[in-house]
């Protein structure tokens, strides 16, 4: 039975190198495994996602709405965005940090407030991760999508945590890796 993972968030968050690390390691379990090419504004601050599909045999990376097993949301408001592509039974893993969409920026709109309850209250199974102090707190802020990846590592269970770190070295150069590993770590023990 084919599953389907969604990472979303905004341009600069690092979901490129997430689906990378999340396609290598399931690819090395043996799996066939499409991942989509990023869709949206992948410039800094523009709404982001990728499809990852992975089982015996995938034909498309393709995910319609309703059937994402998991969303990965390195935003709050992208996890609102995407919540309509979530199986009934999915869960969705969301940073807790707010990145001001442009209208917000502009000053003609606001963030809305409440959304991780929101998206409680529409049925969602949510586990919230203030990532952005662990990833600091690895050595980088720009390092809280290696925290996002550890914590959907834990909760996956089908992948062993070695199969993690692997693909963790074949995508992350190595002037980065030892930040990167400290990174997954934190996020994989939360």
């Amino acid at each position: 039975m084919n599953k389907s993972i969604m990472i979303v968030g905004v341009g600069g968050q690092g979901t490129l190198l997430a689906s990378r690390i999340l396609g290598s390691a399931l690819l090395d379990c043996g799996y066939d495994v499409k991942v989509s090419e990023v869709h949206g504004m992948s410039q800094r601050g523009g709404s982001v996602v990728t499809y990852v599909r992975f089982g015996e045999k995938v034909a498309s990376p393709i995910i319609e709405k309703g059937e994402a097993d998991i969303i990965l949301a390195f935003e709050q408001l992208e996890a609102a965005r995407w919540l309509e592509y979530l199986k009934p039974d999915g869960k969705i893993i969301v940073n807790t940090q707010q990145i001001d969409p442009m209208p917000v920026v502009m000053g003609v709109a606001e963030y809305p407030e409440g959304v991780i309850d929101a998206l409680r209250k529409a049925g969602a199974d949510v586990e919230e991760i203030d990532a952005l102090p662990l990833a600091v707190e690895a050595g980088n802020s720009k390092a809280v999508n290696v925290v996002l990846i550890g914590a959907m590592a834990k909760n996956m269970q089908i992948v062993e945590k070695e199969k993690w770190i692997k693909a963790l070295k074949e995508s992350v150069p190595p002037k980065f890796l030892e930040l990167n590993l400290k990174a997954f770590e934190m996020g994989y023990n939360i």
